[in-house]
């Protein structure tokens, strides 16, 4: 904490130091909370495997269930195979991928000490405006995660595991390859989904403006669409599947920005 006296010269280094002091200490905490999950995490690294990513590849998988049931649109089977071209590369990608688990559960804690660290130095109304912020995004991270695994994730898998260039091809592709588009989708997607957060931060360093984001709204819903067309299967539903909660999502950084520029205009 960075602690306020009379006398500013003589304590300005030390508040200084101070500071210092708790950021290293609240980054320690992040590190030892990321390692205890991932070490956990690394203990049941074959169950996680099968359950969460190996599964990703089945017809079976809830969202290809959920997709032929309602959508009409049904998955077969995915033919693809999966092989360990280096000699670490099952201990490396195992720790990764226990890594990567670890920040995600861990988030909520990550921000609390983040926010912990950056709240002292607000003003006491910037403090009530962001009263539960650290609620509120952990929230739309974890949705964006699911939102990754069960959407995103999913249709990169079926369309990658299905296309063939050509039938004398077969898809065989690396544990390296496959977790990291797993992995990085997912993860991708919990930041993406705080976008209204973003907006709200960037809308009070005045880096944007919501007459700024209208201008660019048309180019912003073309960029979306090329990038679920990009990583969706080539048909519309899909496309749309995904398109949609990023438009959404830029329509509430839209109002996010409008009711942060009032919120200045007041002050």
């Amino acid at each position: 904490m960075i602690t306020f006296a009379n006398d500013m010269s003589e304590d300005k280094k030390m508040s200084f130091l101070d500071h210092l002091e708790e950021l290293r200490w609240r980054l320690v905490k992040i590190s030892i909370s990321i390692i205890v999950v991932a070490t956990v995490l690394f203990w049941y690294q074959e169950w996680i495997m099968n359950t969460f990513f190996m599964s990703m590849k089945e017809p079976t998988f809830i969202t290809f269930r959920v997709m032929c049931s309602l959508l009409g649109v049904c998955i077969e089977e995915i033919p693809v195979s999966f092989q360990s071209t280096s000699m670490s590369g099952q201990f490396s990608y195992a720790l990764m991928m226990s890594i990567m688990g670890g920040i995600v559960i861990s988030f909520p804690f990550i921000f609390a000490q983040i926010w912990g660290f950056i709240k002292p130095g607000l003003k006491q109304k910037e403090k009530s405006v962001a009263k539960g912020i650290i609620f509120y995004v952990s929230l739309l991270f974890f949705t964006g995660i699911l939102f990754g695994y069960f959407v995103v994730a999913p249709l990169c898998v079926q369309f990658f595991g299905t296309y063939k260039i050509s039938g004398q091809i077969e898809n065989i592709f690396t544990i390296n390859s496959y977790l990291s588009t797993i992995l990085s989708t997912v993860f991708y997607s919990g930041i993406l989904f705080l976008l209204p957060v973003i907006s709200y931060i960037f809308s009070r360093l005045g880096i944007i403006t919501p007459a700024f984001l209208k201008k660019y709204r048309k180019h912003a819903i073309v960029g979306v669409l090329i990038l679920s067309a990009a990583i969706t299967p080539p048909d519309v539903i899909s496309q749309i599947i995904v398109a949609i909660p990023i438009i959404i999502l830029y329509e509430i950084g839209i109002v996010v920005s409008a009711r942060v520029e009032k919120n200045l205009k007041k002050d």
